[in-house]
């Protein structure tokens, strides 16, 4: 895919500045968001206690399915995304990780500006201590009829109902808003 032709060459700060939301907890991570950036370490994965990392919430057409995959170390459903690694193009981030880990190649950007954000732990491994993924997201719509492939990082990929996201997820916030969010629409 060439990321160029349909990344915006966001500026974080602009974009979160303009960000706004009806949820509580946005606004309240919106605020540690731009405190995280003015370390220009933030968008590097050894930036402690936390960095910024990009994902991208794909739905399909018809706004009723959502495209997941089954994190292998968090041994849960989550949408895609990963650590920026020093790109500060988030947007570019979260299409290269919906890429990398899902096999799809087309995507449509559905709008340009964030869709959504959230700060979770990472919990402690090994080789890494606790930590928090401040993560921006993006909404994409691709076609569930492009073939998937399964990354070493997942334990599955597979296109979910956006009403089951709760049971699947056992509950979890972040998931639950951007579901919600989907609705909307």
């Amino acid at each position: 895919m060439n990321f160029t032709s349909i990344t915006s060459g966001i500026e974080l700060v602009s974009a979160l500045k303009e960000y706004d939301s009806s949820y509580l907890e946005e606004l309240d991570f919106k605020h540690k968001f731009l405190q995280l950036l003015e370390n220009p370490r933030c968008y590097f994965r050894d930036h402690l206690p936390g960095h910024i990392t990009g994902s991208a919430w794909i739905i399909d057409k018809s706004k009723q399915f959502t495209l997941l995959t089954h994190h292998a170390k968090l041994n849960k459903w989550l949408q895609t995304g990963g650590h920026a690694d020093g790109d500060k193009d988030i947007l570019r981030v979260a299409l290269r990780e919906a890429e990398e880990e899902s096999g799809v190649r087309n995507f449509k950007l559905l709008q340009t500006g964030i869709f959504d954000i959230d700060i979770h732990p990472i919990p402690e491994r090994k080789d890494f201590p606790l930590h928090f993924h401040y993560d921006v997201r993006f909404l994409l719509q691709a076609s569930m009829e492009e073939p998937l492939v399964i990354s070493e990082e997942s334990h599955d990929v597979a296109w979910k109902k956006i009403d089951e996201i709760g049971e699947l997820t056992n509950q979890n916030n972040s998931m639950l808003r951007m579901a919600e969010k989907t609705k909307l629409l």
